[in-house]
């Protein structure tokens, strides 16, 4: 404090210098001083630990009452001992019976009381009680009922989000429709055809175009969400009109759409008189620590009483009564005899069964209470139907139809495998669960990508020519909004709509492909998917994945040329056909897109007038096209291309990329076939096979990668040689001299690539194997055998779960490091730094823990036991032995530490009196920083 003077102020309060001033942080100048007082309001308002502008964290030394012992009496410390245990016994039992609860009780009864309700009996009726608390095979049942428990939640959680939607984006119209209003004409005048005196009164003109719009808005309200773009649709508006998507009218400008309209009025309904203030107040008080129990309070079991009652109503109401009805109505079908059902999957059928005749129930109720004119009944109705109706098209559409381009994906794939229909059945008799799982996960993929396709070409394409496919990008595209307001008539149809595009490009992307490829090359199929025994393919399947995949799909430029590819096709096309104009659209030409408005024709009013000023631009989703003659003929002809083009693409793809694999794997394998051979005819006496003469072909997921990869290596510098011998001589080889230079400057990454991708992941590896795999797998009498391409491909794999877990965890050296080299990169590489903090630390850390082992057990050991068991048994334990070792050593460190932390905390509660700010001393900072540069320069 010698450096204090009467001019230096607290930057808080801004009082001028005292003698409790203090300097805490790096911060200089008037707000250097800072009293104690301030600083400690300041933290508890900010809840921060460091100073907000120079980010110093600040620092606080005891002030301990002068009657402090040295050492603290053992009295002391054992009571703190015993209050810090009882404690811990107290939150440990709470967590328990809060564990117990979540994890014990609510999955358990949810699986049991939905067990009883479909077992149907009355014994289980008069045993469920007992049942409940049972102890047989409690371990599944919870395990069963966390699922059940799962889908209820979801289930409800569904259900909110549906009144949400429906709250915010309003029913269908017969949902609030209400009995005509004569006054309504009173309201809402018409406008007469020609009002006179137009331009006279300006406020009279804008006042008229502003209702008129609003009355388009109110009249379109209820189509906002039905006029979006359909992804998969029916080709036809909501208003049964042909789509906004024709040629230029050169004695018309295009219109604006409705739908683009601004000032959407909020939809109308009973939610008007409802006052949220009582919920968010309860929202803030209930907080998931709350909830759950986790903040000590035992009010959660009554969170756990409402849970099992609410789990008990939504398994009888959404599980149990579906299925009942479902399994009346089936029985009628001759599907169940005797008791026993004819059919897979009987329940989740049954369910699904329920839920249609249960949809198609409430919607004659709804018609009922609609012609007794009963409102509430009606509305209840309804919502209850679009509950359902939205259900089983979420259904259909998430489950049901990625299902069937599953199954038709692989059935117009069988040849490629060399299998049947029967192979197909007896897989689906053996395992029907995964099954279906497996068909759903492809057909999922499929229209992923699909979709994907979809929103490439409309990067491409005109706006307007995808009119009967849905935009996904479009903000205004809301799925369940289709739901809610669309009739099934309208979903129906496009359901087919989509398995007749999904299953028209499955027919020319993989059959008709694979039927051409089986007549022109009857020897390329089918695709291998077992192994060569030569070659290790967990090895290769961990590299693929780990190094080859990932260096493909984040360093390559496929999305680009695809679209690229696709620009191209589309000119040539468009020029053979002469519909450039609708493809690609028509360019812009300079001052051609400020159109002048055009004066209104004689009768149109000023709606129109003013629509014809202000309206001018070409609305979203819509650009003009000129139609040349024979359209229909052009474009019968622009289908038939896209379909030849298709199947020649997908024949290039699958025979180029497994061809060119097939040979990279033959010449990796040659040398371990010679080998095999040469040992085959030593060793053996009987006449050779014709198995063991010719080398079976290894796995296609390998030859079709490596396919792919060098497919991509060979693209990428054709790319770039077409970019760069348009520019001359003098380009290309000042290109070459860069590449040169940069080859140069990252020579020595070489080391590094090798040190952290080669002798890293190979240490890791092959310490792991000698620590848990070995002991564990191998026996005494048995020599374990040690091959490193394995233990390295393992290694890499191990290498990164142990980065990922490092970057996530609490903040040290290693995590810093790596943390710096992720954010340098490839370009900006410091390879000092990688070495020095990053490859050294870690390859002797690794190699240390093999060397020490092994030196031990097979250099001092042997000095002291004879035995040579004795021996044997120390060699396949000491590696497990030092990792229990050094597992020890680190709890009983982490234990010592906690020892210190209670013994400070015991002082301080018992002696502490006060604390004092700590001064920043920007002397002895400077001393120490130039302290460490001096030793550096040496």
């Amino acid at each position: 404090m010698d450096d204090l003077t009467s001019e230096d102020i607290c930057r808080v309060c801004r009082c001028k210098g005292e003698s409790d001033l203090f300097h805490p942080c790096i911060c200089q100048g008037s707000i250097k001083f800072i009293h104690q007082e301030c600083l400690l309001q300041w933290m508890r308002y900010s809840r921060k630990e460091y100073c907000e502008l120079c980010g110093h964290r600040f620092s606080f030394t005891p002030i301990y009452s002068p009657d402090m012992p040295r050492v603290l009496p053992l009295a002391d410390v054992a009571g703190g001992l015993l209050n810090s245990v009882g404690t811990a016994v107290k939150y440990w039992l709470h967590y328990t019976l809060v564990a117990l609860a979540w994890l014990g009780i609510v999955p358990l009864t949810a699986y049991r009381t939905y067990r009883f309700l479909f077992s149907g009996s009355l014994e289980s009726l008069m045993s469920l009680p007992f049942e409940m608390f049972s102890m047989d095979n409690i371990a599944a049942d919870v395990f069963r009922g966390c699922f059940v428990v799962t889908c209820t939640l979801f289930g409800f959680i569904g259900l909110v989000w549906l009144r949400e939607q429906i709250v915010h984006g309003g029913g269908p119209d017969w949902l609030d429709e209400e009995e005509p209003v004569v006054e309504a004409a009173e309201v809402h005048p018409a406008h007469p055809a020609e009002p006179a005196n137009v331009a006279e009164d300006d406020d009279e003109l804008v006042q008229l175009v502003q209702l008129e719009n609003n009355n388009n808005i109110n009249n379109n309200n209820n189509n906002n969400e039905v006029n979006v773009a359909n992804w998969i649709g029916d080709g036809e508006a909501p208003d049964e009109e042909p789509p906004i998507d024709r040629p230029i009218d050169p004695a018309e400008p295009p219109a604006a759409d409705a739908n683009e309209q601004e000032g959407e009025p909020e939809p109308p309904g009973e939610e008007a008189n409802w006052n949220p203030m009582e919920w968010d107040r309860a929202a803030e008080e209930l907080t998931w620590e709350r909830l759950l129990g986790l903040d000590g309070s035992m009010v959660f079991l009554e969170h756990v009483f409402w849970v099992v009652s609410l789990n008990t109503i939504c398994i009888f109401i959404f599980a149990f009564c579906p299925f009942s009805i479902g399994n009346f109505v089936i029985a009628f079908t001759g599907l169940i005899r005797q008791g026993k059902p004819l059919m897979h999957f009987h329940g989740l059928l049954t369910t699904l069964v329920g839920y249609c005749i249960i949809g198609i129930t409430l919607l004659q109720l709804h018609a009922i209470a609609k012609f007794f004119k009963l409102r509430k009944p009606r509305r209840i109705l309804g919502l209850c139907y679009i509950v359902v109706k939205v259900s089983l098209l979420s259904v259909v559409e998430i489950g049901v139809l990625p299902l069937v381009c599953g199954w038709w994906l692989d059935i117009c794939s069988l040849p490629v495998f060399d299998a049947t229909l029967k192979d197909r059945k007896m897989s689906f008799k053996a395992a029907p669960g995964t099954s279906l799982f497996i068909h759903w996960m492809f057909g999922m993929v499929y229209v992923y990508y699909f979709a994907s396709f979809i929103v490439l070409l409309r990067e491409v394409l005109r706006p307007g020519v995808l009119w009967f496919l849905r935009n996904l990008n479009d903000p205004d595209f809301s799925p369940i909004q289709e739901m809610i307001h669309l009739s099934i008539l309208r979903h129906t149809r496009r359901l087919i709509a989509s398995a007749i595009i999904f299953g028209s490009a499955v027919m020319l992307m993989l059959w008709l492909p694979i039927q051409i490829l089986k007549t022109l090359w009857p020897t390329f199929l089918p695709y291998t998917l077992s192994g060569d025994s030569e070659v290790n393919e967990l090895s290769l399947q961990l590299l693929l994945l780990q190094i080859i995949l990932p260096g493909f799909f984040e360093q390559s430029h496929t999305r680009i040329w695809l679209k690229g590819l696709i620009r191209l096709w589309c000119t040539v096309v468009s020029w053979c056909l002469g519909i450039k104009s609708y493809l690609l659209g028509t360019e812009t030409r300079p001052n051609e897109d400020e159109v002048p408005p055009r004066a209104p024709e004689h009768g149109q009013g000023l709606g129109a007038a003013h629509q014809a000023l202000l309206q001018r631009d070409v609305p979203v989703g819509f650009q003009p096209y000129e139609r040349p003659t024979m359209f229909v003929f052009r474009l019968i002809g622009l289908i038939v291309l896209m379909c030849i083009s298709l199947v020649i693409g997908s024949l290039i793809t699958l025979t180029i990329p497994v061809w060119i694999g097939r040979h990279g794997m033959s010449i990796w394998s040659i040398g371990s076939h010679i080998n095999h051979h040469i040992t085959h005819t030593t060793e053996s006496t009987s006449p050779t096979t014709e198995e063991s003469q010719s080398p079976t072909r290894p796995h296609e997921l390998y030859t079709a990668a490596l396919g792919i990869y060098l497919c991509w290596v060979l693209s990428r510098g054709i790319s770039v040689a077409v970019n760069l011998f348009p520019q001359g001589r003098a380009a290309v080889v000042e290109k070459l001299k860069h590449w040169i230079n940069i080859g140069a400057s990252y020579a020595m990454a070489t080391i590094i690539f090798v040190l952290m991708l080669g002798v890293v992941p190979l240490l890791f590896g092959l310490l792991l194997e000698l620590v848990v795999i070995v002991p564990l797998r191998v026996p005494l009498e048995q020599t374990p055998i040690l091959f490193l391409w394995q233990d390295w491909a393992l290694g890499v794999l191990y290498t990164k779960i142990a980065c990922a877990v490092t970057l996530m965890g609490p903040d040290w050296a290693l995590k810093r490091a790596i943390d710096r080299a992720y954010r340098d990169g490839i370009r900006d590489i410091d390879l000092r730094f990688i070495i020095i903090s990053l490859a050294i630390p870690v390859i002797t850390c690794f190699g240390l823990s093999l060397a020490v082992p092994y030196v031990i057990a097979h250099s001092i050991m042997p000095i002291f036991f004879k035995n040579k068991m004795t021996r044997l048994l120390i060699v396949r334990r000491i590696y497990p032995f030092f990792l229990m070792i050094a597992v020890i050593i680190a709890i009983v460190i982490f234990q010592i530490r906690q020892f210190k932390k209670l013994y400070v905390a015991i002082k301080n509660d018992k002696y502490l009196v006060g604390q004092r700010l700590v001064n920043y001393d920007h002397r002895k900072k400077k001393l120490e920083a130039a302290a460490a540069a001096n030793a550096l320069n040496r």
